[in-house]
Parts: C-alpha cells; structure tokens; sequence
C-alpha cells in the first residue's frame, strides 16, 4: 500500500481517537496532515505531538492561544476558525476521516467532497440533512464516500463489485439498545444513564441515547438510501441483539451475504483507512462457538415509534430529514440535561416535524438555515411540555 495522507476531523472524539489508534499502530503506511477537535485542547495537542501534524485547528478560538502554546517547537501550525476547518477538510491529505458530530461537521464534509477527497464517511448527519446535495457534489468533484458506520460499512463490503441492479434489498440490523425488552411505561421513567449504558458498543452519550430510541438505525436507513441509491421500500431493519452481524445484502438469485464482526469501530475504520485493501487491526476476534446462537426478531415500531418517523422522514423528503435531525439533537440534549422524559424525545422530533418548512433545501447554506428554523421549533416545544 502506498503511504497515505490522511486528516482526521474531530479527531478527540470515539471515532477520531479510534483512528488514531490505528494510524499509530501502521505508522509507516499513513502520514496526518491535519487534526481538529471542539474543544479538547490537550488531547489535540498531545495528538498532533505523537503523529507530528502539520495543522491543528480548535473549534473554540478562545482555546488558540493555549494550543499555540502547547505546540510549540513542533512545527505544527495551530488555528481556528471556518477557513482552517475547511482547510483541514480539503487542504492536502487525499483521505479524510469525516468525524464531527452533528451539523457542525456539514460544511467541512462538503469541502472535502468538493475538493475531491476520499471521505470516510462517520457524520450521519452529512447524508441525513444533505444526502442528495453530497451525492451530488461527490459525483461531480469524483471525490469517494466510504462509509464509517458500521452497518453501512457492512453493505458496502458485501456489495464489493456486485451490481446494485442485483440486489432485492439492504438489511440494517439492530442491538434494541439498552431497552429493547422494556414496555413503554417502562421506558417512561428511564434516566439518562440507564440510557447511555449499550449492553454491546462503548459510544458517546447522544448516540447511546439515539440507540435507546432507535434513532440511530432510523438515521442510518436515510443514510443507507444516500449511499447506495435503493428506495425505503428496499431497506428493512432487523433487531439482532448480539451485535455480530452489521448488516446483510439480499441478491435477486436469494442469496444473502451478511459481514461478521465484534462490536468494535476500530474494524470498519480500518476498512476505510486501508480501502481497497485490507489491514490489521487489535480487535478481538469472533468465537462463534463461545457466542453459541444469533437471534432476529422485527422491530416493535409501536415501542419504538422513531423508526416509524424517520421512514416517515426520508419518503416525505424536501425539509423533512433536516427537521428530523434538528429536532432530534435538541430533544436528545434536553434528556441527558433532564428538561424532558425518554419518550418526549421522538414526541418532539415528530412534532417538530409537522411544523417545519417542507422546501427541499438547494445548498450547505439552507440546509443550516432549516436546521436552525427546527431547533427552534423543537426548542419551543419543550418549553410547551415543561410548562
């Protein structure tokens, strides 16, 4: 493999840091150009120190002159703001980690893809609010969307070079997070803690809870339509508790190829990292005689309604999945700062939904617009629920 050239955006988060693991661990085959963080200002430096980094770049300007300081005699250049952002995303390296989370991560995600860059791909809300104008954008820049998320990262391998035209459908598959055997009443009365806890993936705090809700897999079927370009109606989801099969690809001839693995990021990193080729990573491997049995049940939509709105979402189209995802950021961050209960949150998000500008959005810039114009929406409804 040829040395590559990689930046890393938001590169202190699980991903981010994921990434690095393994870059260290195959130095000779990547070179960092450029790291970003929000706010962790030590874990940047110390970062940008082991990899030698040639640009580091701090979300909150008030943390430059401490990163300034921090790299000194390294030869690093520190710096914040929109342009160092985008110069990180589209600046010199030819494989980009896309690892901001949230809507923060949009128009770095769209310099890289403009600029024709290898993106790999781990922001779900890059293809949830502006799937089609990426899409676009990829196809005309000839940049590469590798997909991050597990489950999508899982189709695209079993999809190798097979035709799409082949393919009957995608199967995204599920743990039923933390809550999966829970009634609604039950639900009703849990905390955020109980929500962070996954019983298989150490991730952060909003997309534990998004898996307690089952956002996350209702998010990743609008991303899976962006990726592969097949309609709701030929993606299905399917609870697997155990986490060893990411997801399945059904060909026209019956054939399904499922792709196996632990519950750890670092594999599908490693995928993109690598891609077309392969390499090894200190995931723990498979015992499936130890694991013993794999289990499949179909979702309970009525327990877990987001499932139902996101569908909802992605056939509505125009504004919808921005609405969606606004909406589902501000709800989730109110539960984990206990403003509202668990089940308010997909409450919100579709109510948010119902009001919200059902315009199609044409650029970055209205897609920030529209998301703005939800949280708000969602914002007043919460304060509705409190009163």
């Amino acid at each position: 493999m040829t040395r590559r050239s990689i930046s890393i955006l938001g590169a202190t988060g699980s991903v981010g840091s994921s990434t690095l693991d393994l870059v260290e661990l195959h130095s000779d085959r990547f070179e960092v150009i450029a790291l970003t963080a929000a706010r962790n200002v030590e874990a940047l430096a110390d970062a940008a120190r082991r990899n030698s980094a040639r640009l580091a770049v701090i979300g909150d300007s008030a943390l430059l002159p401490e990163l300034e300081w921090r790299l000194q005699g390294t030869g690093c250049r520190a710096a914040t703001g929109k342009d160092a952002l985008a110069e990180a995303a589209a600046g010199g390296a030819d494989w980009v980690m896309a690892a901001i989370v949230g809507c923060a991560g949009l128009e770095p995600v769209m310099a890289a893809i403009e600029a024709g860059r290898t993106v790999a791909l781990a922001n779900k809300e890059s293809l949830v609010t502006a799937g089609t104008l990426m899409t676009q954008a990829a196809a005309r820049s000839g940049a590469r969307i590798l997909p991050v998320d597990s489950e999508h990262n899982a189709i695209f391998q079993c999809l190798a070079d097979n035709r799409l035209s082949d393919v009957t459908r995608l199967v995204l598959t599920a743990s039923g997070g933390p809550f999966g055997t829970l009634s609604r009443d039950e639900m009703a009365a849990m905390t955020p803690e109980q929500a962070v806890a996954h019983p298989n993936w150490s991730m952060g705090a909003k997309i534990s809870v998004d898996s307690a809700t089952m956002m996350n897999k209702g998010l990743e079927l609008i991303e899976a339509h962006h990726l592969f370009g097949l309609p709701s109606e030929r993606i299905d989801i399917l609870v697997h508790p155990q986490s060893v099969i990411h997801s399945m690809v059904e060909y026209v001839d019956g054939s399904m190829l499922a792709q196996l693995g632990s519950p750890d990021m670092r594999i599908p990193i490693a995928h993109a990292l690598a891609w077309p080729e392969r390499m090894s990573t200190p995931a723990q491997r498979l015992d499936l005689a130890t694991i013993g049995k794999l289990t499949f049940e179909a979702p309970d939509v009525g327990r877990f309604p987001a499932l139902r709105v996101a569908r909802a979402a992605l056939e509505s189209g125009g504004s919808a999945p921005v609405a969606l995802n606004a909406a589902n950021e501000e709800a989730v961050a109110a539960f984990l700062g206990r403003r509202i209960g668990f089940l308010d949150i997909v409450e919100t998000v579709e109510e948010t939904m119902s009001r919200a500008n059902a315009v199609a959005p044409r650029s970055i810039a209205e897609v920030i617009d529209i998301d703005r114009h939800a949280r708000a929406i969602a914002n007043d409804l919460m304060r509705e629920m409190a009163a």
